[in-house]
């Protein structure tokens, strides 16, 4: 990867509505060696993917939870069946498993408190293997990047 790479990653992140063209120009070079380039990095795994950021609130979706969750153990098939059922649920936004007091940490977004309360009980709390739920509500974020750093000699 060279800087003009790095340049196109950048751009892609800020913006990947782009066209072939304009991307072209930002980093001098012609379109069809732009694409390349692009597919190039598609292709390595680089850019995983495109998509639109959608404001939840606008769809109803008011409130945010972090959650921590802490299994009865930590053998692999009780971290895959978890880590199995977390797919399944629309809520779930994202989830990490992490090092520390909890195993896992969930992202969710609910309507409401009454939401939430349904999904605390119909959901999380009959999930494999939970034996703890720490759940803080997000007041307000304050700032979310959707996209990386990137510096020359990074990659």
């Amino acid at each position: 990867m060279d800087r003009i790479d790095q340049r196109l990653l950048s751009s892609l992140q800020e913006d990947s509505r782009r066209s072939i063209a304009e991307l072209a120009e930002q980093v001098a070079l012609s379109p069809s060696a732009c694409h390349r380039r692009i597919k190039q990095l598609e292709d390595s795994g680089f850019i995983q993917g495109y998509g639109a950021r959608v404001d939840g609130k606008k769809l109803g979706y008011a409130m945010e939870f972090f959650i921590g969750v802490s299994l009865e153990t930590q053998h692999e098939e009780a971290l895959t069946r978890f880590e199995s059922s977390v797919k399944e649920i629309p809520e779930i936004l994202e989830c990490f498993l992490m090092t520390g007091e909890s195993d896992y940490i969930l992202r969710i977004a609910v309507k409401d408190t009454e939401d939430y309360e349904r999904f605390y009980r119909e959901t999380l709390g009959k999930m494999p293997g939970v034996s703890r739920i720490q759940s803080s509500l997000v007041l307000r974020t304050i700032n979310r990047r959707t996209g990386y750093v990137i510096r020359p000699g990074d990659v």
